[in-house]
């Protein structure tokens, strides 16, 4: 296993447990985004605003291809990511993929407090939230669930979801 993959919905601790999981293994970490941003030396925002959200699924596309060749690394990915193109194929096919899945009212209360920094919700009231959120699983969930291994992350605490995929990879 050189190269593992978290997927999950915005909120789903991809960033945090992906950090703390590359340290303990010793590997590198990467967060989708955050390298995107980098290389086109834009926020996602922009990019979305610039190139649509094909645009932006294109280059999230190739970047991941790009890195899926590196070794040795934690790679946590946009929420949406999985869902386009063959990307679940992909990290299926390079390395081993984890869902960090989150009950739905998990997902609420950590999301409500981040609105502001997430541009997809953050027109949304707080009684709106739920209904959004469960239609966006309920398109996304198929592809999630595709992944190699699902791990139930409704704690706040990322070390019990860290030992948990560290359990699963030694099987």
């Amino acid at each position: 296993m050189e190269r593992i993959y978290l997927v999950g919905y915005m909120g789903s601790g991809k960033s945090t447990i992906g950090k703390a999981l590359a340290k303990d293994l010793g590997f590198s970490f990467i967060d989708l985004d955050s390298y995107i941003e980098r290389r086109y030396l834009k926020k996602i925002s922009e990019i979305f605003e610039e190139h649509g959200e094909d645009g932006f699924r294109k280059k999230e596309n190739c970047l991941l291809r790009e890195i899926s060749d590196l070794e040795r690394v934690v790679i946590s990915t946009g929420g949406g990511a999985a869902c386009f193109y063959d990307n679940m194929d992909l990290m299926n096919k390079t390395g081993v993929s984890v869902y960090l899945r989150l009950s739905l009212d998990t997902l609420v209360e950590r999301l409500k407090c981040a609105k502001a920094m997430r541009p997809l919700i953050q027109s949304k009231t707080d009684e709106e939230l739920p209904g959004f959120i469960q239609q966006m699983l309920d398109i996304r969930e198929p592809f999630y669930n595709q992944a190699t291994y699902i791990v139930d992350n409704n704690t706040d605490d990322p070390t019990i979801a860290v030992k948990k995929i560290e359990e699963l990879l030694k099987k």
